[in-house]
């Protein structure tokens, strides 16, 4: 018995001692300097840290927006109800065309529903969508060449009309006489 209460005795001060030692860091986190947790927008400055106290700043993107870890919830009362009456639209087809095992050749629709299904997913998809990627660079390269077109039209039509003045002058030369004849380059 005596054994037992020995035991008793020295877990009860080894506990008494550890609950002594755990307040020892309580009292000297007291004595730090109490933390600021500051949240700025845009090119906003963060407050400088003092002795007396700690800032930490958060930069947000924009105030009036709700941050985009919280935009997206899989929640079910965040589901629009247009989509809600869409997942609901099914119920109840059957026959043909309805992708469906009742009723005489309800499977014909099922081909239909999943081609209808990939179309719509790859309209909607954030996806690289190379029709538009191609389109685009179609139109750059239009544009590119247009530009070109013109440049080379603008030359074309200075090299004309340098042309046609050199061509009217020398007309106007050729219908003129020169009262003096070119020396000759034989010297004879």
């Amino acid at each position: 018995m005596t054994r037992l209460s020995i035991a008793v005795l020295a877990a009860t001060a080894g506990f008494g001692l550890a609950l002594t030692a755990a307040a020892i860091p309580a009292a000297a986190q007291e004595t730090e300097a109490p933390v600021n947790q500051v949240i700025v927008y845009g090119d906003q400055e963060c407050p400088a840290s003092t002795e007396q106290q700690i800032v930490v700043c958060v930069r947000q993107e924009d105030p009036y927006r709700i941050p985009k870890t919280l935009r997206q919830s899989d929640d079910k009362e965040n589901v629009a109800w247009s989509e809600r009456v869409a997942a609901n639209r099914d119920v109840g087809d059957t026959g043909v065309g309805s992708c469906n095992t009742v009723g005489p050749a309800g499977q014909t629709g099922c081909t239909l529903e999943a081609i209808q299904q990939a179309y719509a997913e790859k309209a909607n998809s954030s996806d690289v969508q190379m029709g538009k990627l191609v389109a685009e660079a179609r139109a750059a390269r239009l544009a590119e060449i247009d530009e070109e077109a013109r440049a080379t039209q603008e030359r074309v039509e200075s090299i004309e009309a340098d042309y046609e003045t050199r061509r009217k002058a020398e007309e106007a030369a050729a219908g003129e006489v020169d009262p003096e004849p070119l020396p000759n380059p034989t010297g004879n």
